[in-house]
């Protein structure tokens, strides 16, 4: 997740690398359906849902563009008749992969639903 994050220069550091690990140990992972991407013994991706909402789904970026974040996608969604997300607006790459995955924005936030503060979109995918 850090590496992802760490590839934007818009995206603010709000917090530790500690701080990362207790919100995957104690949030993500009690409360969502988590799977991880693994090349050799290195986790290089990860998609956690939670009912039909795709909470997190990050790659390293060495791991992009070669379909790892299309099949953590589908593997996690294919059932699901709407599934829904948000993305920041700033995220070019997020939001063409996730119009190629047929997601469509329905709202555009100013930040300030979002620790970040940055602006977003929320994007549903209809089936």
């Amino acid at each position: 997740m850090r590496a992802s994050l760490n590839a934007f220069d818009w995206m603010p550091v709000l917090h530790t690398p500690e701080e990362d690990l207790l919100f995957i140990r104690d949030i993500v992972l009690p409360r969502q359906q988590v799977t991880v991407a693994e090349a050799g013994e290195e986790i290089v991706g990860f998609i956690a849902v939670n009912g039909d909402w795709v909470e997190q789904l990050y790659l390293d970026p060495a791991w992009t563009g070669q379909g790892l974040g299309s099949r953590l996608l589908m593997k996690m969604t294919a059932a699901l008749p709407v599934v829904k997300l948000h993305c920041f607006q700033a995220n070019t790459g997020a939001r063409r992969f996730y119009e190629r995955h047929g997601f469509r924005a329905e709202a555009f936030g100013d930040g300030n639903t979002n620790e970040e503060g940055l602006p977003d979109i929320l994007y549903v995918r209809r089936r």
